[in-house]
This record gives C-alpha cells, structure tokens and sequence, in this order.
C-alpha cells in the first residue's frame, strides 16, 4: 500500500478547534489551546502502530551541554561555532526498527598455524643454518556457524539517516515499554517515512555486517585469509519502536545550511558531522611552512583555537 501522503483533519480534545495534522506526524498541539494531542491513524503494512517506546530521560539542558561539548572538542570546527545558539532544538520521537534474526552461515576459509622447527634449514640462497626457525603452514577450513542476532536498530525516517542513529547508539534496551499514546503526548513524533521493505533492506545489511565481524572472530589458528560466507538470515522479527532523540540545528554561516547535531534522549550520547574549518587548515599551513614562526604571532594563533 506504501506510506500514505494525505493530511489527516482531526478534533481538539480540550477546545474542539479543528486541525490538519501533516501526514508525517503522529502528535500535535492545538495552537488555540496548546493541549496535546496523539492522532489515531488506521495502520498498514508500511505505518503500523509502535510496539515499543523508550522515554526521555535526558531533559533539553542536559542535551544543550552535551552538544556544546561536543563541538568544544572539534578543534577544527568553524571559528565560533562552540558560541552559536542553535536556531531550533526540538525533543522527537524517531521511528525505528528494531531488528532480530538467526543467522546461519556457511563459510570457508585458509587457516594459518605458525611454529617454530628446530633442526638443520637451508635457506633459499643456498646456506645451511642451524637452529630455529619460525614456519607457518596453511589449511582450509569449511563449515556452519549459528548464530542469534538482536536489538539492530534502524532508521525509518527519510530525514535522519541510519549513520545519524548509529552515531548516538546505544540505546539501552532496558528502557523499552510498550507503547502508549500516554507516553509521546506533548511530544513532536513522527511518522515511519520509509517502507517495511527499506528498512527490512537496511536490517538484513547491518545484520550481515554483524555476523562477518562474528565470523573473523571465530575463525581459529594464528591468521587466516580468503574467508567466503553465505549467510541465510531466519526467524526475521521487526518492531517499529519511537526513540527519543534531541535535535538542534545550529547555523554558522547564511550561505551555508544549518549544521545537525543528535542528542540521545535516553542516555545523552552525541553525534553530528562538524564541517572542517578552512581557514585553520590554511593557518595551519602557514605555521608549518614558517610565515608565522614568530613566538608573539604563534600564542594569539593558538589562542585562536582554544
């Protein structure tokens, strides 16, 4: 059926305006009254209702510090970028996927044991040595391995991206409850905006991903190359669960978009992509190659990037 595109009109509980709700949103605040409100959409396959949510336990002060630290950190970070008040902040109930499944592998691989081999060697140009000698040997190894794989979270939002959230994992799985509209009430909440198909595909990715990684671990020996897998994935569960995320956009300059930094709700892990400052790196050079090599010049330099 895909994501449905309509907005959707619905009745103030408090008040009785009538209001139009983007097709993207589960919330709403009425803007006669300001109460909350939690629209009630029929699900499909694409949009169902959420199984699960995890609350806010991380207030928008916190968030604030967290993400100041954050950009205090990147020493390459535009000039006054740590002092730039961020042009909107909002707390957002993120649609998710969480992901289980077993995964079974069949792989192969060459297998390096190393020994040492005391005794008479004839080296390859020719000499004769005695003593020992490190040697390694070689052999294939081939078979099954099983395992269960759980809690992938994924995107199902067009405008946050899977790196985005993978940047402020985890999130604790002890915080899961079951969903209720009580809970996101007063809240922005949105929409899954991408298809069960898309996420399932970025899942089964990231799930694969997981059980490569698992593999090398596994393999035995001292070393090992040429490893081949194919992996069957079973027992696939997918929930769509709202994860509470921070968001602030922070403009640095009017000819360039506004820069996003993602709070963790739940536990404050931060995550964003800090553009690079040009004019420190051109700076730099200048350093490096000796146009400001006077001491007097070097300090208001480094004073510069603190």
């Amino acid at each position: 059926m895909g994501i449905p595109s309509e907005k959707l009109e619905i009745t103030c509980q408090s008040c009785g305006a009538a209001m139009v709700i983007e097709p993207e949103l589960r919330t709403a605040r009425c803007p006669y009254c300001d109460s909350p409100s939690v629209v009630d959409r029929p699900e499909t396959a694409d949009r169902p209702d959420p199984a699960f949510v995890i609350g806010f336990a991380v207030d928008r002060n916190r968030a604030t510090a967290r993400m100041r630290e954050f950009i205090a950190r990147r020493k390459m970070a535009p000039f006054g970028l740590k002092d730039k008040t961020a042009d909107r902040v909002y707390g957002v109930y993120l649609p998710n996927y969480i992901y289980s499944a077993t995964a079974a592998s069949r792989f192969s691989a060459n297998i390096a044991e190393e020994y040492e081999s005391v005794g008479v060697h004839s080296d390859s140009d020719g000499s004769v040595s005695v003593g020992k000698k490190r040697k390694t040997e070689y052999y294939g190894l081939q078979g099954v391995h099983t395992t269960s794989l759980g809690d992938i979270v994924v995107t199902a939002s067009r405008g946050i991206s899977n790196a985005e959230i993978e940047a402020i994992e985890p999130f604790e799985p002890e915080g899961l409850r079951r969903y209720s509209a009580a809970m996101i009430s007063g809240w922005i909440s949105e929409e899954p905006t991408l298809t069960r198909e898309e996420t399932l595909d970025l899942a089964r990715a990231e799930a694969r991903s997981k059980v490569t990684e698992l593999l090398r671990r596994f393999m035995p020996g001292d070393g090992y190359s040429n490893l081949r897998q194919r992996t069957a994935l079973h027992e696939e569960s997918i929930d769509l669960t709202l994860l509470p995320v921070w968001v602030f956009a922070i403009r640095h300059s009017e000819q360039k978009p506004p820069i996003r930094v993602l709070v963790n709700g739940q536990t404050g892990a931060v995550g964003g992509t800090i553009p690079i400052s040009w004019g420190k790196i051109a700076i730099i050079a200048a350093i490096v190659s000796g146009l400001l090599a006077l001491p007097g010049l070097i300090g208001i330099v480094m004073e510069l990037f603190r």
